[in-house]
């Protein structure tokens, strides 16, 4: 496996790109690109730093061409920000917090799906991209500068998960299997076919069934702090599940504890601010749907059934997995057996990153996200 890593002043990030039979290492200025196979299994309990890979002249302009898109994206963005980072503190919150207000304007609509009314929104014009959201996110707490830039290009279409917000709970159990019809008939009652789908932590569970149940509706796959689940999973630590269960059960008052399993511990106290850049909404999500979502989510997590892992081999459309490599609620290390399981993917780490990486870094998770979009789009062979 290779690492693709560059700077900044606040991060590094690893970026691997993975294909299906052989691998290439090439290096560029401050940019080193590993380009590995997803035949690996057997080294995954060894340091990144100490995986190889052997070259294929077949694939070598392909990749270079990405990290030459790549490249330039980082570097262009890199001088806007040193500029901007002249008129902010150290402590100083991301590009997205005077931009919260663009979500103010866009009017929610409702739809009959089944046995429930989902609320959704949309933004932009251009190639439809869909926003699965995690475990007790409402659709308006994704990073507006996020949506902002992608909906110059495209329009992303985002909403409300069952039993959250303006969504309506219905009859059905929760479960991700249902969550991925809901999807699935909230994509045909718009008449959505073959689009870009995102879907974020309990979102990229529901965004993995959504692809292999119904294949023909996925073009490209983004899946950020995500896990395939079960035994080939990588489960949360005992610390971090009890965390996330006291909140859930107001077994706690202590907040911070809950923080920590979202962002790095160190990144809080260096942005003791940063709540404030996060958008806020009027939309609320009752106490027994995160319950219910939490107990899905840890169902998923466990060891206690199969998981989806091995089905992976049959998710042929070009997939993005993206991960903090501080992430405790989906251990950073299920983005390598995803890598692993899924033919062809690309696998983005970010480091001084957790759980909620898009809110840490909402420039470079929007940057990442154009360029996969960009260089797997119809244009370069797709």
């Amino acid at each position: 496996m290779n690492l693709y890593k560059f700077s900044s002043e606040l991060f590094l990030a690893l970026v691997v790109i993975t294909v299906l039979v052989s691998s290439i290492s090439i290096s560029i200025p401050e940019i080193n690109l590993l380009y590995s196979t997803s035949s690996f299994g057997q080294s995954l309990q060894q340091s990144q730093n100490e995986l190889q890979s052997s070259s294929n002249k077949q694939v070598q302009q392909t990749i270079a061409d990405t990290i030459d898109r790549l490249s330039n994206s980082i570097s262009n963005s890199s001088k806007i920000e040193s500029n901007a980072s002249q008129t902010q503190n150290a402590t100083s919150l991301p590009t997205f917090q005077h931009k919260v207000s663009i979500l103010d304007n866009i009017v929610s609509q409702k739809v009959r799906v089944g046995d429930i009314d989902i609320a959704y929104k949309q933004i932009g014009q251009g190639e439809p991209i869909l926003l699965i959201s995690g475990s007790g996110n409402v659709m308006d707490v994704w990073p507006a500068y996020f949506l902002e830039e992608l909906s110059k290009d495209h329009k992303v279409i985002f909403f409300d998960n069952r039993g959250v917000g303006n969504t309506t709970s219905g009859t059905m159990p929760f479960s991700i299997e249902q969550f991925s019809s809901d999807t699935a008939g909230f994509m045909s009652a718009l008449k959505l076919q073959e689009i870009d789908v995102l879907g974020f932590s309990m979102g990229s569970f529901v965004a993995q069934k959504l692809a292999l149940a119904y294949p023909e509706k996925v073009n490209r796959l983004i899946l950020s702090g995500a896990s395939c689940g079960g035994q080939e999973g990588i489960p949360q630590s005992p610390q971090i599940v009890k965390a996330l269960s006291d909140f859930v059960n107001n077994q706690t008052e202590d907040v911070n504890s809950f923080l920590e399993v979202t962002f790095p511990i160190n990144w809080i106290k260096e942005s003791p601010n940063f709540l404030d850049a996060i958008p806020k909404s009027s939309e609320i999500v009752l106490s027994s749907t995160l319950k219910k979502q939490f107990d899905i989510n840890e169902n998923w997590l466990s060891k206690n059934w199969t998981g989806v892992c091995d089905q992976h081999q049959r998710l042929t459309k070009p997939t993005l997995i993206i991960t903090g490599m501080e992430d405790k609620a989906v251990p950073a290390n299920n983005s390598l057996v995803l890598m692993d399981k899924i033919p062809g993917s690309w696998l983005v780490q970010i480091r001084d990153a957790g759980h909620g990486l898009m809110y840490q870094f909402p420039e470079t998770f929007t940057r990442i996200i154009e360029t996969f979009l960009s260089t797997t789009g119809k244009n370069n062979g797709e």
